[in-house]
């Protein structure tokens, strides 16, 4: 059954995905022009067709234009505040953006088939579907589930034993002469090492200012922030340790095993390392003689409106359009990334993905990104301090110290 047809049939079936105007009344044709303009943050080609198929759906009750559009991924709050009669109708975001989309008032609560997208992802009581209320309303549509990260091996030199602990995948890259490689120069990913020992960095419940303990000395704490530099420098001092931010090259010339990264990654793999590819849950680490399971940090993809556009009926509906069953099964199968509807999810394509398995493996064991932009820049200096030894032999507690008032300054 085509993706139209399909997504026809389940939404009228569950009294629908669509309006009851596609559904289950006669359409009434009517000359109403429609201009839609929708920021994307997805594969363009994907979103186009999308788009194209919307507008044939209901070619039959308006006359209706969609236009792509990019903006920066992380500034739309400010644009609209500066630009505020050039937004774009539909807005496509991150989990970590909607504080500052929603505390501006920037975005149109969903209100017609609020329960059954609830349903949908989960149920109300669901983090993402919690992330994205305010008051018992919600303000945009689930798309994704996958902004995550875990751990890729190659078969072929590491099997399920070594890959539990991060010292087994080091010793069986040091023998080979091969490579773990990860990026330090990331907090996202750096993040692993601390949350795992049960540090935290997470922003104030307005997203203000972020809170921080990665310095902590307290005798309260299991592990210090110091205990968690020292290992760090310990895997750094591995020859079978590599600091990069792309990995695929590596892969393909056979330097590099195992690599931690997400979903995303998945496809290009398999090209290279074909029936050898393997993806599980992250490792364990030592931590001041303790084997400690590495964190994460998780996150979701959003579709909303913006609160003043022109045509809020029919933005709602492309927003419903694109985050419905099928378009997320489709979307997997065209990036990769693991869908937010719980019955997509359970889609054969979907559940044959050893990179879904593995997000939710890591899931347990990871939080979702709240975060202000002040995390990013000293965690970047930090890593990249740490995965290069310590060149200048910095005092680890004031390196930490130092960091953590950058991170939460305000």
């Amino acid at each position: 059954m085509g993706i139209i047809k399909k997504a026809i049939a389940v939404s009228c079936a569950a009294a629908g995905l669509f309006s009851m105007t596609a559904c289950g009344k006669e359409s009434k044709k009517t000359n109403e022009k429609v201009v839609l303009n929708v920021w994307k943050m997805e594969d363009e080609a994907f979103l186009q067709k999308m788009a194209d198929e919307f507008v044939e759906h209901y070619k039959n009750e308006a006359d209706i234009e969609v236009i792509l559009g990019n903006k920066p991924e992380h500034s739309k709050t400010e644009y609209i505040q500066e630009n505020p009669d050039d937004s774009a109708d539909v807005l496509y975001f991150a989990d970590d953006q909607l504080d500052q989309l929603y505390n501006a008032g920037y975005l149109l609560p969903m209100t017609e088939n609020k329960d059954q997208i609830i349903a949908d992802n989960g149920g109300r009581y669901t983090d993402i579907i919690s992330c994205v209320s305010r008051e018992l309303k919600l303000y945009a549509c689930p798309i994704t589930a996958g902004n995550g990260y875990f751990l890729y091996y190659n078969a072929k030199y590491l099997n399920e034993e070594d890959v539990k602990t991060l010292d087994g995948i080091l010793e069986v890259a040091e023998k080979n002469n091969k490579y773990f490689a990860m990026d330090w120069s990331s907090g996202w990913y750096t993040y692993s090492f601390f949350g795992g020992a049960g540090l935290k960095a997470e922003a104030n419940p307005g997203g203000t200012f972020n809170f921080c303990d990665w310095n902590a000395t307290d005798p309260e704490y299991q592990y210090k922030g110091i205990d968690v530099a020292e290992a760090m420098l310990d895997i750094s001092k591995s020859k079978g340790f590599k600091n990069i931010d792309s990995f695929i090259d590596g892969a393909t010339d056979d330097s590099i095993i195992a690599f931690v990264s997400g979903q995303w990654d998945a496809e290009s793999l398999s090209a290279v390392w074909g029936d050898d590819m393997r993806a599980t849950k992250l490792p364990t680490y030592t931590v001041a003689g303790d084997q400690v399971q590495m964190s994460g940090f998780m996150g979701y993809k959003y579709v909303g409106v913006y609160a003043n556009t022109k045509y809020p009926e029919w933005a709602v509906k492309f927003a419903e359009w694109v985050s419905n069953y099928d378009n997320q099964v489709a979307r997997f199968e065209v990036t990769g990334e693991c869908p937010s509807n719980v019955e997509a999810k359970k889609a054969e394509s979907v559940q044959a993905s050893p990179a879904v398995v593995a997000l939710g493996e890591q899931a347990e064991f990871s939080v979702r990104q709240k975060l202000t932009d002040a995390y990013w820049t000293p965690t970047s200096v930090l890593g990249s301090i740490l995965a290069a030894g310590n060149p200048d032999n910095r005092d680890l507690q004031k390196l930490l110290d130092e960091t953590v008032e950058q991170i939460t300054v305000k």
